[in-house]
C-alpha cells in the first residue's frame, strides 16, 4: 500500500491531501474503517467529517462512509485541520466579530494583525485572540476551531472562522470548488486597460526569491490562479480596483496585477512602494510620500465574503467598509484627480 501527504498541493487553501494505493490484497471494508485503521493519528469524527463534506474521493468519485474499498482502489483525502485552542497561547487582543453562531465566525481582522503564529511572530496574532475568546467562553467546550483561508497581515477586512470539524470540513469543501465568494478592493498602480478582465496565469514561489511569489505565464510551473478584476474608479496615476478570487494562491492579488504591470499601491515586496505613474516635480513626489505615511503597506481590503452554511444551507454574504486610513487614501487620490481636472479647465 502506498500513501503520501502532500501539503503544499493546498496549502493556500489550508488543507492536507493524503493519496492513498490501496494494497491489491485487501479485503472489502467500508471506507471509514478503512481510513481509521490506516491514519491512526487522525481523529474518526475528522474521518466522518471529510466524508459527510465530500472531500474523501475513491477512484476520483465522493463516497459515503458504507462504501467499501478493496484491492487496488484510489482513495483521495483532503484534510482541513482544527486548531486546539488549548495548544496556543491565548492572549486577550480585542475581536471586531462580524457575525457568529455555533458553526462560523466572521472577523474583520484590522491591518498590521498576523492571522497564524509563524517564526519569528508567536503572539499578537488572530490565532492567539480566537485562542483566548474561545477558551473563555463555556458555551464552546471543545475549544477548537479552523481557518480554512487567510489574508496577509497588511491586508484588512473579513476571514471566516469554522468552529466545529463539521463547519471546517464543509468550507473547506466550498474553498476548493471555488464556490465561495470573496471580493477585495485595492488600490493599484496605474489604469488597467482593458478597465475589467480577467487574468488566469500560475502562481507559485519565485525561484531566485522564496520569500516571495511570482507569476509563471509557461504553464509549466506554480499553481493555477484566476483573479476577476473591474476599475471601480481611476485617478490618473493610481486606480481603485475591486478584485474576485476564484482560486486563493498566497499573494494573489498581489501577483498578479503586478504581472499585468499594475502593482499594488505601497506594496514594497512587489514593486509598488515607489512612484510608478505621474510626474517628475517634488510637489507631486511629496504627494505620493504624504500617501504612503496614511498607508504603510499595500493597500488592500477584503471587503466581502458569500458562503454556504454548513449545518442551515442558507446563502449568507458579509461585507465590510475598508479601514479608515484606507478610505482617506483613497479621498486624498480623488481630490487629486478633481483638482487636476479643475486646473486643466483653467488652462481651456
Amino acid at each position: 500500500m502506498e500513501e503520501f501527504i502532500d501539503p503544499s498541493d493546498s496549502s493556500d487553501e489550508l488543507l492536507e491531501i493524503v493519496f492513498i494505493e490501496v494494497d491489491p490484497g485487501q479485503a472489502p471494508l467500508r471506507v471509514d474503517r478503512y481510513l481509521a485503521n490506516r491514519l491512526a493519528k487522525v481523529s474518526r469524527s475528522r474521518i466522518q467529517a471529510a466524508i459527510d463534506a465530500g472531500l474523501v474521493l475513491v477512484n476520483g468519485k465522493s463516497t459515503k462512509a458504507s462504501f467499501r474499498i478493496s484491492g487496488n482502489d484510489r482513495v483521495e483525502l483532503r484534510l482541513p485541520k482544527l486548531t486546539d485552542s488549548s495548544e496556543v497561547v491565548a492572549e486577550d487582543i480585542a475581536l471586531n466579530i462580524v457575525y457568529e453562531d455555533d458553526a462560523v465566525m466572521i472577523v474583520n481582522k484590522p491591518r498590521g494583525m498576523v492571522v497564524h503564529p509563524a517564526p519569528g511572530v508567536r503572539s499578537g496574532t488572530l490565532v492567539n485572540a480566537l485562542a483566548f475568546y474561545l477558551r473563555s467562553r463555556r458555551a464552546d467546550p471543545d475549544n477548537r476551531f479552523g481557518l480554512v483561508h487567510r489574508i496577509d497581515r497588511d491586508t484588512s477586512g473579513l476571514l471566516v472562522i469554522a468552529k466545529t470539524e463539521f463547519a471546517h470540513a464543509h468550507l473547506a469543501r466550498q474553498f476548493f470548488e471555488h464556490t465561495i465568494t470573496r471580493e477585495y478592493y485595492a488600490l493599484v498602480w496605474g489604469e488597467p486597460d482593458p478597465p475589467s478582465g480577467t487574468i488566469e496565469v500560475n502562481i507559485g514561489r519565485d525561484l531566485k526569491m522564496r520569500q516571495r511569489q511570482s507569476a509563471f505565464s509557461d504553464g509549466l510551473n506554480g499553481k493555477h490562479a484566476v483573479t476577476h478584476y473591474e476599475t471601480v474608479e481611476a485617478f490618473y496615476y493610481t486606480s481603485l480596483v475591486k478584485c474576485m478570487l476564484e482560486t486563493g494562491r498566497t499573494h494573489q492579488i498581489r501577483v498578479h496585477m503586478k504581472y499585468i504591470g499594475h502593482p499594488l499601491f505601497n506594496d514594497e515586496k512587489y514593486g509598488g512602494s515607489r512612484i510608478l505613474k505621474g510626474t517628475v516635480f517634488n510637489k507631486y513626489r511629496q504627494f505620493v510620500e504624504n500617501c504612503f505615511a496614511i498607508l504603510p503597506g499595500h493597500a488592500l481590503h477584503a471587503r466581502s465574503i458569500g458562503f454556504t452554511h454548513p449545518v442551515s444551507r442558507e446563502r449568507m454574504h458579509f461585507e465590510i467598509d475598508p479601514p479608515l486610513a484606507f478610505q482617506q487614501l483613497i479621498d486624498k487620490w480623488r481630490a487629486y484627480t478633481l483638482s487636476r481636472t479643475d486646473a486643466q479647465r483653467e488652462l481651456n
